[in-house]
């Protein structure tokens, strides 16, 4: 590896930072806004979903009973035979109330899908937040640390040229966290 930089425009390392500075600014608010979406997705199946469908299940429970004793009172009385009608509110009850439960079934499965699918991903989504909220900040300054150099050693050139051709600055290895990661904010 060289010890050295071949630094040929300082614009191009400050178009560098600012192009950072944009990223991280975009970045930072779009992991949030996932995370989010994530948690309220889970608040949704857990709360709102489910108190629906349970509820849900208990208004349909209360038809059936409805229609079966209406069928059974109609059978018992000697003066009207029990309906095709009376017969047909019974299924379609009992079909309403197997419907709920099955959308209480799913969305129980689904309750567990989403915590072991996502909380992978959530892990890895907050690190990268981690690694963008405190390590890129120090990059961006490390840059801003170069430019201001190559700046000074470009100042004594006449007429205020900033192209420095083939200015040799020192680059330094990052020396590494114990995550296995760079420390530092130095370019990787």
């Amino acid at each position: 590896m060289a010890d050295r930089a071949q630094v040929t425009s300082v614009e191009a390392i400050e178009s560098f930072r600012s192009s950072l500075i944009l990223f991280l600014s975009k970045a930072r608010p779009t992991l949030e806004e996932v995370s989010s979406d994530v948690l309220r997705t889970r608040l949704w199946l857990q709360n709102d979903q489910r108190a629906r469908w349970e509820n849900e299940f208990k208004l349909r429970s209360r038809a059936l009973e409805r229609a079966q004793a209406e069928l059974f009172g109609s059978r018992l009385s000697k003066i009207q035979t029990a309906s095709a009608a009376q017969q047909m509110a019974v299924i379609r009850a009992r079909r309403a109330v197997r419907e709920a439960e099955a959308k209480l079934r799913v969305l129980r499965k689904w309750d567990r899908e989403l915590e072991n699918r996502s909380e992978p991903l959530l892990k890895q989504v907050d690190n990268l937040h981690g690694f963008l909220s405190s390590q890129m900040p120090r990059a961006v300054a490390y840059l801003a640390q170069v430019v201001q150099t190559l700046e000074a050693y470009t100042g004594a050139a006449p007429g205020g040229v900033r192209e420095a051709a083939a200015v040799p600055v020192p680059v330094e290895a990052p020396a590494e966290d114990e995550s296995g990661g760079a420390k530092g904010g130095g370019p990787a």
